[in-house]
């Protein structure tokens, strides 16, 4: 009898293959030294903005031989608006929760006190709650966990966000995102589409970045 997760494999059109995984790995080591090298003296967020479009251009080159069909197994499929909203909601109480531990990572105070400058709000929203969630979403819970579901959505749930949150280096970081990263993997899970991660992912880093920079917190 065929499991749940085994029916889940099936369905996908065309699943993520272990060369999109290696074509992404052998293409992102020396595109990222090359923006280290470049945006060095350009500040934190035009190097951020360049790392994250870097691990983009290095996904798209992974999965351009599947074409269009790239979309589906990243998980760009329908889900409805209940689980997008209720994924969103579930995702803020657990970001207000992880924030009760009382640490703040280098990073995030880093980021924050750029986003408190006037003249680069924008981009700072534009850069960690667009860009970044998106690359993000698409390596971990897209790239990553389409590979990893052939041995069952669970190990690819818990694998994939285990890699997200040791993404983040620092490790007040990684404690603070682990919870999410969890949570983002349980909906990419639960309603076999990237989507409902995405927006609740956006709207989190989102709030983040405004309340640290409008609200001084």
């Amino acid at each position: 009898m065929a499991t749940e997760d085994n029916l889940l494999i099936q369905k996908d059109i065309l699943p993520i293959r272990w060369w999109s995984i290696a074509i992404f790995l052998v293409v992102l080591p020396p595109l990222l030294v090359s923006v280290v090298w470049l945006m060095r003296d350009r500040g934190m967020l035009a190097m951020l903005a360049a790392f994250f479009v870097s691990a983009l251009v290095a996904l798209v080159v992974a999965t351009a031989p599947l074409g269009w069909s790239a979309l589906s197994a990243l998980g760009f499929r329908g889900a409805g608006w209940r689980p997008i909203v209720l994924g969103t909601v579930g995702g803020l109480a657990v970001s207000v929760a992880v924030t009760q531990i009382g640490i703040e990572p280098q990073g995030i105070k880093q980021a924050m006190e750029v986003a408190r400058e006037p003249a680069m709000f924008a981009a700072s929203l534009a850069v960690m709650a667009g860009l970044a969630p998106l690359v993000e979403e698409l390596v971990f819970r897209g790239l990553l966990y389409g590979w990893l579901c052939r041995w069952g959505t669970g190990v690819a749930w818990i694998v994939s966000s285990l890699a997200f949150a040791a993404a983040h280096v620092e490790p007040a970081h990684v404690v603070l995102v682990l919870p999410l990263g969890l949570w983002f993997g349980w909906l990419r899970r639960h309603t076999d589409s990237l989507w409902p991660s995405l927006v609740a992912h956006m709207v989190n880093n989102g709030i983040a970045v405004a309340a640290g920079a409008l609200l001084d917190v």
